[in-house]
């Protein structure tokens, strides 16, 4: 690694370290990230790391945005994941397809940290198959798109101020999938509210909720990308949404390790530290090797990512895949290793446990990703 991501890193260490891990535990049990910790964020300079410099943003790389997610989600995984949803699904979604007075108007709050942003997609009966399921739908009337219909399991939905919201504009049968449109919807809209927040058994903090449009009017000037052309706008933010997701499971994994290993030096039973025993060492190795097979994996898809490797799409799922599961058994592993202290809620790593599972499910399922790793690869050898 070069020296200036190193810098970075240790730069959004020493934050989250002072910042982040201290409050972790309460956001956790609150199930509230405090609004001041947005702003110090954006004080930071982290909130728009893949913007460019000219509309307030960093301009660094995605790999730099994943080293970001891995320290914030090592200090608390339900900020580094709150923080690639508005960071990565949103800002960076907004200024790719956004047009100069979009990005004028909505990136300098989002950078600050004065708003946060979300993205809605998903609906009660539209999950994996979002394209071809989506009810919501809008529709033109003058010079604003009348809204109607529920998104759900929308991450900061409860307390987003800019949201990019999807919605049908076109007959599915006659247009197919060029019958969606993404819109920018500000909180405040005539129409548009939110619904209570939704109990989690994980990611605490990272506020999900229902979005209701009864009649939700939005102006004809924020649609973002081309009207009935949706579909290309998510698709293009896939492959970095997985990318940037991957960061998640690597803070975790690694936090792991931080409570594990102390705890198996610190630890006496018969007469001595359990990191003694053998069956405890080949945990920790295990653990370990773990950590790094993925953080080698996520770190080459994401050098790949700025590279414009043509083979991201399957790459990004896969490492997506694999550092999901990963973080899954490494937080059982810890929990293993510190028995039944690992176990108690007031222990991070039953913390651990219950964040992981997530990245197993959000961002595309791991069946979903198996999909698309298997029709990549067979289309690659068809070819």
């Amino acid at each position: 690694m070069d020296k200036s991501i190193e810098t970075l890193r240790q730069k959004v260490r020493e934050f989250a370290t002072a910042e982040v891990a201290p409050i972790a535990d309460q956001i956790d049990r609150s199930d509230t990230i405090p609004p001041a910790l947005w702003q110090k964020l954006g004080t930071q300079h982290l909130l728009g790391i893949t913007v460019p410099k000219a509309y307030g943003g960093e301009e660094r790389s995605y790999f730099d945005h994943v080293i970001i997610t891995e320290e914030l989600s090592r200090a608390s995984g339900t900020v580094g994941f709150s923080y690639a949803a508005h960071s990565n699904i949103c800002v960076d979604n907004l200024y790719k397809h956004g047009t100069d007075e979009q990005r004028k108007k909505y990136l300098p709050p989002l950078l600050s940290g004065e708003h946060l942003g979300a993205l809605a997609m998903s609906e009660p009966e539209a999950g994996s198959d979002v394209v071809g399921s989506m009810s919501c739908h809008a529709e033109k009337k003058g010079n604003v798109w009348v809204a109607n219909g529920v998104k759900r399991w929308i991450t900061n939905g409860p307390d987003a101020g800019v949201l990019i919201v999807y919605m049908r504009t076109a007959d599915k049968k006659e247009a197919g999938s060029r019958s969606i449109t993404a819109f920018l919807v500000e909180r405040g809209m005539k129409g548009f509210s939110t619904g209570e927040k939704i109990d989690k058994l994980g990611m605490r903090g990272a506020g999900n909720c229902e979005l209701y449009f009864e009649d939700c009017e939005i102006p004809e000037k924020n649609v973002l990308g081309e009207i009935n052309q949706g579909v290309s706008v998510l698709m293009s933010g896939l492959n970095s949404e997985r990318l940037i997701l991957c960061g998640g499971p690597l803070g975790l994994m690694q936090a792991a390790l931080d409570v594990a290993v102390p705890y198996a030096n610190q630890r006496q039973q018969f007469g001595q530290p359990i990191g003694n025993f053998q069956m405890i060492q080949a945990k920790l190795a295990d653990m370990y090797t773990q950590l790094e097979a993925s953080r080698s994996f996520v770190y080459r898809v994401g050098k790949e990512f700025d590279n414009n490797n043509r083979t991201i799409g399957r790459d990004a799922a896969a490492a997506c895949l694999f550092a999901s599961q990963a973080a899954v058994q490494l937080s059982l592993d810890a929990i293993q290793v510190m028995g039944g202290q690992g176990y108690m809620n007031d222990n991070i790593p039953a913390r651990l446990l219950r964040d992981a599972k997530i990245y197993e499910i959000g961002g595309g399922t791991n069946e979903i990703r198996r999909l698309v790793i298997a029709r990549e690869l067979l289309k690659a050898a068809a070819n």
